[in-house]
């Protein structure tokens, strides 16, 4: 009993902990609609509606189909964008209300590693001289001062300074992959967007760079946005997941309660379709049906309806809200509370049914 006691101890603890945690990124009901190419009251709304926070020293795993408005909305907390309607505050200050000075100084804070690695480090330039060029732009002390910093930067992130005189082309995917964290980290901030930060590298260099992510979060107290479209990595990575399907958020859960109660058909379908490494197993592929709709022309009512397997009258008519189903898990599904969507690992699918 006495032990029984000490553990729920131990857990309303840490429960309190987490609610403690500051808030260093609140995203709220950020829209971004590009307009149609061809009739000018056309828009695409790549993200409509997204609102999310993220506390300091975690990482939130935003995860979609291709096209579903990631990208967009990283593109959008940095400001790189200018959003249609919403706001984004970061330690509480809007950052859409900034001027430039503030803004330049915000960035400082604010960095991103993009999806390729060859593609985002300049063929131009040497690895010293990537390294080096934020520290340039924000004038970072003197020239030895610079070059002891991107020194200390190399160190960090696994990368030998024999290679800092070599061009991108000279070096492996992982290794511009590490030159590119060392570019972001090297102005030394608290958040940092992973865009697709693996997902152009072979899988044993995935898990290097993941490790070496979560080493660097530890070491250095940083907060993560991570996008991906790979479930697997989201699950490894973050402690939240934020589910997102043609520019809206559908559910949002800490990782094990996601995995151990999903709420939404389209976090079941994702999940049900992440393989297994069993032959005799096989994917449920009839999960989904139907299309993805067009950008110019959304369904209406839920944006999901048209692919779901679970519609009712309702969902066609009626766009679902974001609602909290606990005190950490959001969802917006009109039928969550009539549905059991298990996941059944063993099988290799998930299963999903009306509940009874």
């Amino acid at each position: 009993m006495a032990e029984q006691n000490r553990e729920k101890d131990n857990r309303e603890i840490e429960t309190g902990k987490e609610a403690e945690k500051e808030v260093i990124l609140e995203v709220k009901d950020v829209k971004k609609w590009f307009p149609g190419a061809v009739k000018s009251k056309e828009f695409i709304k790549a993200v409509d509606g997204v609102s999310l926070s993220i506390k300091k020293g975690e990482t939130f795993g935003l995860v979609g189909e291709s096209g579903c408005g990631k990208s967009t909305l990283a593109r959008l907390i940095l400001s790189l964008y200018k959003a249609t309607a919403g706001d984004v505050y970061f330690h509480g200050k809007p950052i859409y209300k900034m001027n430039a000075r503030q803004l330049r100084e915000v960035r400082r804070e604010m960095q991103v590693i993009f999806q390729d690695p060859y593609e985002a480090l300049d063929p131009y330039l040497t690895i010293e001289e990537i390294i080096m060029e934020p520290l340039d732009i924000h004038q970072y002390g003197t020239k030895q001062e610079k070059r002891e910093k991107v020194e200390e930067m190399c160190n960090l992130v696994g990368l030998p300074v024999n290679l800092l005189t070599r061009m991108p082309h000279q070096l492996s995917g992982g290794q511009r992959q590490r030159v590119n964290i060392a570019r972001s980290l090297a102005l030394n901030p608290e958040f940092v967007i992973c865009d697709e930060a693996v997902s152009a590298l072979d899988v044993s260099v995935q898990a290097q760079i993941l490790n070496l992510l979560r080493h660097l979060q530890k070491e250095l107290g940083l907060t993560y946005l991570f996008i991906s479209h790979n479930l697997s990595v989201v699950k490894y990575i973050s402690d939240t997941i934020g589910v997102m399907y043609f520019g809206h958020l559908v559910e949002v859960a800490p990782k094990n309660e996601l995995f151990a109660a999903v709420k939404h058909p389209y976090t079941h379908a994702l999940l049900s379709a992440v393989p297994l490494p069993d032959p005799d197993y096989q994917v449920n592929t009839g999960a989904l049906t139907g299309d993805v709709p067009s950008l110019l022309n959304p369904p209406s009512g839920c944006i999901f309806h048209e692919r779901c397997p679970y519609k009712q009258e309702r969902c066609e008519r009626e766009a679902p809200v974001l609602e909290r189903v606990s005190d950490c898990h959001q969802v917006a599904c009109h039928r969550y509370k009539e549905l059991t969507l298990k996941l059944d690992y063993s099988s290799g699918f998930g299963k999903g049914g009306e509940g009874r």
